[in-house]
């Protein structure tokens, strides 16, 4: 099985919302899909979050999101909200996720 991981760094919400698209897209034809949230990116959980934004529910509700950067979250001020959402926070590379555990699990890695 193909498997893609997605590293969301930009904190656009409407380049995120084609990240979402692309990763609800290949997750219903059956490729393995995970999103993870890193750099500028983690501010766009509160507004998602409040706004109910319906492709950010989703893609939540299938369990896409794999992790929130538990370092860039801090530096951002939003780890106490990002926290609340249920998506868990890594940081196994100082503070960061690692894009290597991705790759020893077979991922190909897409940033945006």
């Amino acid at each position: 099985m193909r498997k893609i991981a997605f590293f969301a760094f930009r904190g656009n919400e409407m380049c995120f919302a084609h990240l979402l698209l692309n990763a609800l897209d290949l997750d219903s034809k059956g490729i393995k899909a995970l999103i993870v949230m890193e750099g500028e990116a983690v501010q766009l959980l509160k507004p998602l979050e409040e706004s109910k934004n319906p492709l950010y529910l989703k893609a939540k509700e299938k369990g896409l999101f794999d992790c929130i950067c538990r370092a860039c979250s801090a530096k951002l001020g939003c780890l106490e909200f990002n926290e609340t959402t249920g998506i868990p926070l890594k940081g196994d590379l100082q503070g960061h996720p690692s894009m290597e555990q991705y790759l020893a699990q077979g991922y190909e890695i897409i940033t945006l």
